[in-house]
């Protein structure tokens, strides 16, 4: 493959490629195992990329996408992940748009189970979005991409994704893990009417959008709107604790709501073999 050179793998395709890197399918040569490699395309980002590598290995979780190694050399630097068989929730949502809302909250459940571990690790992910959200073959969704987490409290620039960012990070304010919650939400909102929850296409409406629109909860079904009431509110105090007691509330009005197979029946929805023909993450 052009431009590969990562000592130790040997490339076999590519599986998807961004601004500043490219997802690669690899072997390790040592015990041929099958990898995925993320490599850096922009060097000038090399920092960056050291610092998503050093956050992504302090998550120790089942539901984030783990990292195996971080190689570096003169030539390149690349984050060897596991691979995971599954396709990016994006594509499903562009094929199937809303999902039943069992197979809405198995994807929001997921997401928190992960955020909640990256938050246990001091780790704010700063862009949960259908992109960085992979289901896979048993219909579970793990978190991928730490490419602008950093640690909570950390100051930074105002950088994430419009459509699911939080009031607060529009602001630039300390990282914080109350601002996961509300872009899951967002997430949430999508799976279920197959819409973001703000929707302008000029970017500055966009955020006026955030800070200042009506929470569009009457959008969902009604036994699910009080979890967008809360996930999507503006202050960030407004929202639960944290993800793990987010959880707690959505587990509670899953039950009651769908029953106690809930979560078995959201994942079977997600879970079909036609859904996954290829392994798939993103760059």
């Amino acid at each position: 493959m052009d431009g590969w050179d990562i000592p130790g793998y040997t490339a076999v395709r590519e599986l998807g490629a961004g601004a500043f890197g490219r997802v690669v399918l690899a072997t390790r040569d040592a015990d041929r195992r099958r990898v995925a490699v993320k490599s850096l395309l922009d060097h000038a980002r090399r920092a960056e990329f050291g610092l998503e590598a050093q956050l992504l290995g302090a998550v120790r979780s089942r539901h984030v996408v783990r990292l195996l190694e971080y190689v570096e050399n003169a030539r390149a630097a690349a984050i060897v992940m596991e691979l995971v068989p599954g396709r990016p929730l994006r594509e499903v949502l562009a094929e199937r748009g809303a999902l039943r809302p069992e197979a809405a909250l198995a994807v929001l459940a997921g997401a928190l189970r992960g955020l909640a571990d990256a938050h246990r690790a001091g780790i704010v992910h700063r862009d949960c979005k259908p992109d960085n959200v992979l289901l896979t073959e048993r219909g579970q969704a793990k978190l991928l991409d730490f490419g602008i987490a950093v640690r909570a409290g950390t100051e930074t620039a105002s950088v994430g994704t419009p459509a699911y960012m939080p009031p607060e990070q529009w602001q630039a304010m300390p990282a914080d893990p109350a601002g996961d919650l509300y872009a899951a939400t967002a997430v949430f909102f999508e799976c279920l009417t197959g819409e973001r929850p703000y929707r302008s296409r000029a970017v500055m409406g966009l955020a006026a959008q955030h800070f200042q629109a009506d929470i569009p909860a009457g959008e969902a079904p009604a036994p699910l709107r009080p979890l967008i009431l809360r996930g999507l509110a503006k202050h960030a105090e407004d929202r639960p604790a944290d993800a793990g007691a987010f959880l707690d509330e959505l587990e509670f009005t899953a039950r009651r709501a769908y029953g106690r197979s809930w979560e078995r029946t959201g994942r079977a929805d997600l879970a079909p073999r036609r859904l996954f023909p290829r392994f798939a993450l993103a760059a």
